[in-house]
């Protein structure tokens, strides 16, 4: 069983564990079901205050998003308390309920997009993210489990090479559509009603920053693709989304560009 850390099991409520994410940080739900707990061990740490940092830029912007409670730094170890997004995680959907949910999830993002994007301190812009995948490569850290299996086999400089060679374009394209972006809007980070199908909000929004909304879409609709159980969910799913972007014209190109990306700046 995961051990409940010394500044939580002094609390007045009792916290059940509940999973360790990707990340490697512990969670825990309070018994009322109304707020959690994130913590964070050594270099996470400082991650962690950063995740921390943009829930508190967040609040009163207009996202449904968890807001800040307590905070705990401890040598090498930290710990975020924030409030509980009702519902459900978009993943544990059935195709077609997530469908349902889809335009809904798509406003959720496009409201955190229409943010002023040089009112955000914080930034995920190309030149930074190219240099975190550059950084990690450089240690032979690519987690092979994000790369599709195409790429799996393939040298991690020959990755990192192919995104080098289309920089120019994507950074003009950054500079002319830039914005508030999630950073990681997979399935899990988007709650729902399970009895609506509306999602209540976003969770998870320590890559939060500016940078080109592309990004951020190209997640979403790649991370889907698991839950859909035919061809027309998928392609009545895209064009939803673009449409509530008010883009006429989705540049593929560019969608395939972030998803070569983002699989090397996880190490």
């Amino acid at each position: 069983m995961t051990p409940i850390p010394p500044f939580l099991e002094n609390s007045r409520f009792d916290w059940v564990p509940v999973h360790a994410g990707e990340s490697g940080d512990r969670v825990f739900r309070r018994e009322d079901g109304l707020a959690y707990a994130k913590i964070a061990e050594g270099k996470r740490s400082a991650e962690l205050a950063g995740e921390r940092d943009r829930l508190t830029w967040l609040h009163g912007r207009g996202i449904s998003a968890p807001e800040v409670i307590d905070w705990h730094a401890e040598e090498e170890t930290a710990c975020l308390v924030m409030t509980a997004i009702p519902g459900v995680p978009a993943v544990e959907l059935s195709g077609a309920d997530l469908l349902k949910a889809w335009p809904s999830m798509a406003r959720q993002l496009g409201i955190l997009h229409a943010l002023t994007a040089d009112q955000c301190p914080f930034n995920r812009d190309l030149p930074l993210m190219f240099g975190r995948a550059a950084d990690v490569v450089s240690r032979n850290a690519v987690n092979p489990d994000f790369l599709p299996d195409e790429d799996k086999d393939r040298p991690q400089n020959e990755l990192l090479a192919r995104v080098e060679r289309e920089l120019p374009i994507r950074l003009a394209q950054e500079t002319r559509d830039k914005v508030v972006c999630h950073g990681d809007p997979c399935m899990p980070n988007f709650m729902v009603d399970p009895q609506t199908l509306q999602c209540t909000g976003l969770i998870d929004l320590g890559r939060l920053g500016t940078a080109d909304r592309y990004a951020d879409l190209a997640l979403m609709v790649a991370n889907a693709e698991e839950n859909w159980t035919s061809a027309d969910q998928a392609e009545r799913a895209f064009a939803m989304l673009f449409d509530a972007m008010e883009i006429a014209a989705p540049d593929r190109d560019r969608l395939a560009f972030y998803l070569r990306l983002d699989p090397l700046t996880w190490g």
